[in-house]
């Protein structure tokens, strides 16, 4: 155990933790302005990477599932807009609003791979 978790209670041990795994995975910023919180804990990814990964979950769900058709990529299109108006202006975009750009995009991509990854099957298959 580090010297700086001595003396913490698990919980906080469990959060330090996780905060450092996910902004060495994902590379996510975790600003704490652009997170939601669990009583005084914050999530250990924004809000915009939290609906990616909810949109990564549901996207290759309903695609193993359920073929979904390209015109799924316009999902990605909220996201971009958003990031990039907040970017260039003086706009400053909401939790709830990156939450729910993150959840289209991440359906959307996971979409696309999945359909990228059966079109290659069936290409090879194809052999």
């Amino acid at each position: 155990m580090h010297k700086e978790m001595k003396g913490l209670s698990r919980a906080d041990r469990v959060w330090i933790t996780s905060m450092r795994i996910c902004r060495k995975c994902s590379g996510c910023h975790q600003m704490p302005e652009r997170s939601f919180f669990i009583g005084k804990y914050q999530l250990p990814l924004c809000a915009r990477c939290t609906g990616i990964v909810i949109g990564h979950a549901a996207g290759a769900a309903v695609s193993l599932f359920h073929p979904v058709s390209r015109r799924s990529l316009i999902g990605t299109l909220p996201l971009m807009i958003d990031g990039m108006v907040q970017k260039y202006t003086s706009y400053e975009s909401t939790n709830r609003r990156r939450l729910a750009t993150g959840i289209l995009y991440g359906f959307a991509t996971m979409s696309a791979c999945i359909r990228g990854i059966r079109f290659l099957i069936a290409w090879i298959r194809r052999d």
